[in-house]
């Protein structure tokens, strides 16, 4: 088998890659907004029976292999789907129960489901489930995680940062993860910047590295409770611009995510994420953590680290060899 299918579901949004199963080159890809929560809604109201619950899922990765196919102008009919993130979840359409931390991270040791090929859906899928410590979780962090150490490294103690929605934090010692953390960074920005009484003092726009490191000083030094509100006085004292205000809001939630990591017990800080959070979140950890070793994944690497773990786990499983 040369090429397999990677699937990235996550709660807002689906990602499928044709990729190499020799070395996880990405070489097609396509994405949509039908994420787990989306279609986790529209299964409810379907009024479908349970038993077909795991069909009404498929046909959404269906939906994209189609227009895959129709991206790569080849038949992509039998490659087997391996699939990481929400579709394991209580909202998914297989729920599985997580790894429990500590982990080894050469991905032999999660938990897994397979879901053999029909004649409706003609590929066998291969689901793997996310991770837990006694008192947090993440889906689909832990086998981007798998994907970005090299085979062979050896990860002493270092720190890697997956920014997003839910940030994950997880500590790696002597090649196994055994903690991770989670900070609700990228949903609190959205509800304030799009559901609270500061929607109408932000607006975005290109990015302000200066007001933006003012917001991280800020995080620094106060209570984000109260350093919230001035992005509202910001606006009504015509301090700042809407463009100014939401890069200052962004600097503080960043800032009051990773302002404990210059005393983190970790030798190093790896950044994992792609275009979009990749210049905020160097900016942040350089100036909040300046005399940590800083190892940062290009927008490609991290891109590719969520399927080279997909095919790591897979042969684990000897599924191929």
């Amino acid at each position: 088998m040369k090429h397999f299918l990677s699937c990235d579901w996550g709660t807002s949004s689906l990602r499928l890659r044709l990729a190499d199963t020799g070395d996880g080159k990405i070489l097609a890809e396509a994405r949509s907004g039908d994420g787990i929560a989306q279609t986790f809604e529209q299964w409810q109201q379907s009024g479908l029976p349970d038993d077909k619950k795991v069909g009404f899922y498929l046909k959404v990765i269906d939906r994209q292999i189609r227009e895959l196919e129709s991206e790569t102008r080849q038949s992509l009919n039998g490659l087997p789907v391996v699939l990481s993130g929400m579709a394991s979840s209580s909202i998914g359409f297989i729920e599985l129960p997580y790894t429990s931390m500590p982990f080894r991270t050469g991905g032999g040791e999660m938990t897994t489901a397979q879901v053999a090929a029909n004649r409706v859906f003609e590929h066998d899928v291969l689901v793997i489930s996310g991770a837990r410590t006694t008192d947090d979780v993440m889906r689909g962090e832990e086998t981007q995680l798998i994907g970005s150490i090299e085979r062979g490294r050896m990860v002493k103690n270092e720190l890697f940062i997956f920014p997003g929605t839910h940030a994950k934090h997880i500590l790696v010692k002597n090649n196994q993860a055994i903690a991770v953390k989670s900070f609700m960074t990228g949903e609190v920005f959205a509800l304030l910047a799009q559901n609270s009484i500061l929607k109408n003092s932000v607006e975005s726009g290109s990015f302000d590295a200066a007001v933006f490191k003012q917001g991280l000083k800020a995080a620094a030094a106060g209570n984000l409770l109260n350093l919230i509100f001035k992005v509202r006085t910001n606006s009504l004292f015509e301090v700042c611009s809407g463009n100014e205000n939401y890069h200052y809001l962004s600097g503080l939630l960043i800032g009051a995510e990773i302002k404990d990591l210059a005393s983190a017990d970790a030798e190093a800080l790896n950044l994992v994420c792609g275009n979009d959070l990749r210049i905020p979140y160097q900016i942040a950890l350089e100036e909040m953590a300046p005399d940590k070793k800083l190892l940062i994944f290009s927008p490609g690497d991290a891109d590719e680290a969520t399927v080279k773990g997909q095919l790591i786990i897979a042969k684990q499983l000897k599924i191929w060899s």
